[in-house]
C-alpha cells in the first residue's frame, strides 16, 4: 500500500481507503463479513474509512468504531459525515441553509458520531451534502470554526453533489475546507476542470468517490442486472441509465492491457492523478479487498494509456434517478 498526504492536514493516508456506504446501505451485505473484510483491510495497510450517519443511522459508524477498538496499536483515519436536516439529496439552492445544517443539528449528529466512533474528536467531519450559495451564511463559517475550536473535529469537509464538481468551488475559497469529497473515475472526469485545480492551489485533501460508477465498473453487469427493491441502485441502472452504462463498459473493456482487470484499470486510472489524495471503494467482501488494495502496488497507468481512457469521459447531468 503507498500512502498520500490529505492536502494541509497532516494525515498520511492510504491511496485506496474503505467506503462504508455498501456495508449498511446496500442489498447483500453481511455485517459479520463486512467487519472481517474491514479487519483485513487494517491488516493490507489501508487506514483510510469514509462513512456517514445516513449508512444505516449510524451503523456504519459504529461498525469503524468496532474496528478502531480492535486496532488501537494502529493509526486509523475515520471521516464521517452529517446528514441533511431536512433529508434531501442532492442539495439544492432553494433549500435554505438554516434548514440544512444549523448549528444545534450540526452538533447533535456530530456527538452522535463521536460517541458511535468512541472518538473524542473526528479525524474528518462533512457536511453530506453542499450548495455554493450556502457560502456567505455567517453560521457556516462560526460553525466549522466552533467544530474546530472545541475539539470536536480535527479537521473539516464537503461531499459535493453528484455530476456538480463546480458546486463547491466558493465554500473551498474560504478557508474552511481541509478536504472534499466528489465523484472521480473514469466516466466522472469533469473534477479536472476546475475543482482539482483550485485544490491544488489550496492544497485541500481529495477524497475520491464513486471509482466503480455503482458497480458498473466492475466489469460484471450486464443488460440484464436487476437490483432487488429497496436497493438503491436499482434506481440508478434503470431503463433510462442501465443500457448508456452497459454500451459504455463494453467499449472501455477493449483498452484493457493484457492481464489487467477492469476494475484495477478503474483504480489505478484514479491514483493515476496527483491531486487525489485517497479512493475509497465499497469493500465488502475479502476477495474485493485484497484485490483493490493490490492497485495502489501497481502503480499509476501509463501515458498512452491514460490518453485513450481521457477519451472515455462521459459529462453527465443530475437526474432524478441519479440523487
Amino acid at each position: 500500500m503507498r500512502y498520500r498526504k490529505l492536502g494541509r492536514t497532516d494525515f498520511e493516508v492510504s491511496e485506496i481507503g474503505d467506503g462504508l456506504w455498501g456495508m449498511s446501505g446496500w442489498t447483500g451485505s453481511d455485517d459479520q463479513e463486512s467487519l472481517a473484510s474491514m479487519q483485513i483491510a487494517v491488516d493490507l495497510g489501508c487506514n483510510f474509512y469514509d462513512t456517514a450517519w445516513a449508512y444505516g443511522e449510524g451503523k456504519s459508524d459504529e461498525m469503524l468504531g468496532d474496528v478502531m477498538q480492535n486496532n488501537t496499536g494502529k493509526r486509523l483515519y475515520a471521516a464521517s459525515k452529517v446528514p441533511p436536516a431536512n433529508d434531501r439529496w442532492p442539495a439544492r439552492p432553494e433549500y435554505k441553509y438554516r434548514d440544512v445544517f444549523s448549528a444545534q443539528h450540526v452538533f447533535k449528529y456530530a456527538d452522535f458520531i463521536r460517541k458511535k466512533l468512541r472518538v473524542d474528536s473526528i479525524d474528518v467531519l462533512q457536511f453530506h451534502v453542499w450548495d455554493d450559495g450556502w457560502t456567505e451564511d455567517p453560521e457556516f463559517r462560526s460553525t466549522v470554526e466552533k467544530l474546530k475550536r472545541d475539539g470536536w473535529i480535527k479537521f473539516f469537509g464537503l461531499s459535493i453533489n453528484r455530476w456538480e464538481p463546480e458546486n463547491g468551488l466558493k465554500a473551498l475559497r474560504t478557508g474552511l475546507v481541509d478536504a472534499v469529497q466528489v465523484i472521480y473515475n473514469i466516466f466522472d472526469q469533469s473534477p479536472e476542470d476546475e475543482l482539482f485545480p483550485l485544490c491544488e492551489e489550496l492544497n485541500i485533501g481529495v477524497i475520491a468517490r464513486v471509482p466503480f460508477d455503482e458497480g458498473s465498473l466492475g466489469g460484471k453487469m450486464t443488460l440484464e442486472t436487476r437490483f432487488p427493491k429497496g436497493d438503491w441502485r436499482a434506481g440508478y441502472f434503470g431503463p433510462e441509465n442501465l443500457p448508456k452504462t452497459i454500451e459504455r463498459v463494453e467499449k472501455l473493456k477493449k483498452t484493457l492491457p493484457a492481464g489487467m482487470s477492469l476494475p484495477e484499470m478503474a483504480l489505478r486510472f484514479i491514483l493515476s492523478h496527483p491531486v487525489v489524495s485517497t479512493t475509497i471503494p465499497g469493500m465488502r467482501k475479502p476477495d474485493h479487498v485484497r484485490q483493490n488494495i493490490g492497485a495502489s502496488d501497481a502503480g499509476p497507468l501509463d501515458q498512452e494509456l491514460l490518453a485513450e481512457l481521457k477519451k472515455h469521459r462521459w459529462d453527465r447531468k443530475p437526474k432524478r434517478w441519479s440523487d
